[in-house]
């Protein structure tokens, strides 16, 4: 009778102690609870969580992001008004993002553009001068061939330097509406002249429709630089072609459009020089279409 007694007490006891421990497990529980719902109630948009576009903020601070004490980091300067590690809203699309269009160019208001390239093995000054051509040397430094009938647009302005007529360009013109020579099939002739400072200077006038004109030079162990310019001033253009070891030869294409009256102005000359005997820029030809 007592052994029964004595077991029934021991297994209430047990039973106590389940109890307790199942409801200070339940009791932790709630308490746990209870301290992250007040945690999520009360924490701030700086906290590391989700800025105020919803985005995460997160707890570092990004490259370019102002820091606590107003320093900024890799990415640039800091944005007034904004708190520690917020990011600026993004800006909403419009179409003023964008490059506005360049205004129109009015018919007939001066314009300018140069390129440079290589000059042909063989050039036909008929067709590319449509309206007018100049070939320098066929005859020795000081003369000149024509296009027969040709509108007189290009001008000799003389230059610097003294010029000197040689035969031995790779590049060849040839024509057949020329004065004085009224053909030929193919003229390796030139003119050039050394020295750095020294070249040549040539005009183009203009009638308000757009010009083409190709110039047909080259420079020998130096560095040449074509300037085109406008005699009404707007704009201007530089071109450079440079050999330190050799001779080289180009085609510089120049379009424009000026008013009748006007000019294209072009001077080509001597920049630099890479040897003591005659750096030079040669000149061939010109011609307008």
């Amino acid at each position: 009778m007592t052994a029964r007694v004595t077991r029934s007490v021991l297994r209430r006891a047990r039973q106590r102690r389940r109890w307790a421990v199942e409801g200070a497990a339940v009791l932790a529980c709630l308490v746990v609870l209870i301290s992250y719902l007040g945690t999520r109630s009360g924490s701030d948009p700086d906290d590391g969580q989700s800025g105020p576009d919803g985005r995460y903020a997160g707890a570092a601070r990004s490259p370019g992001l102002p820091a606590a004490d107003g320093r900024t980091g890799e990415a640039g300067p800091a944005t007034p008004g904004l708190r520690p590690r917020q990011r600026p809203p993004s800006p909403e699309p419009t179409p003023s993002a964008s490059e506005p269009a360049p205004p129109p160019v009015k018919p007939g208001a001066p314009t300018l553009s140069v390129s440079r390239g290589e000059m042909p093995a063989a050039v036909d000054l008929t067709v590319a001068g449509t309206r007018d051509w100049v070939h320098w040397g066929e005859r020795g430094s000081r003369s000149t061939s024509r296009k027969r009938s040709g509108s007189g647009e290009i001008t000799d302005a003389g230059g610097t330097g003294r010029r000197v007529g040689w035969d031995g360009n790779q590049e060849y013109v040839r024509w057949s509406d020329g004065t004085p020579e009224r053909s030929t099939n193919g003229s390796s002739n030139g003119v050039y002249t050394c020295g750095a400072g020294n070249g040549f200077s040539l005009a183009v006038a203009g009638n308000g429709e757009p010009r083409t004109v190709q110039l047909y030079g080259g420079i020998w162990m130096a560095r040449g630089r074509l300037e085109a310019r406008l005699s009404t001033g707007g704009p201007a253009s530089t071109v450079r072609l440079e050999d330190p070891y050799t001779s080289q030869s180009a085609q510089f294409t120049i379009r424009f459009t000026l008013p009748k009256g006007a000019r294209l102005l072009l001077n080509w000359t001597v920049e630099k020089v890479f040897t003591p005997h005659c750096g030079n820029v040669g000149l061939q030809a010109v011609a307008v279409r």
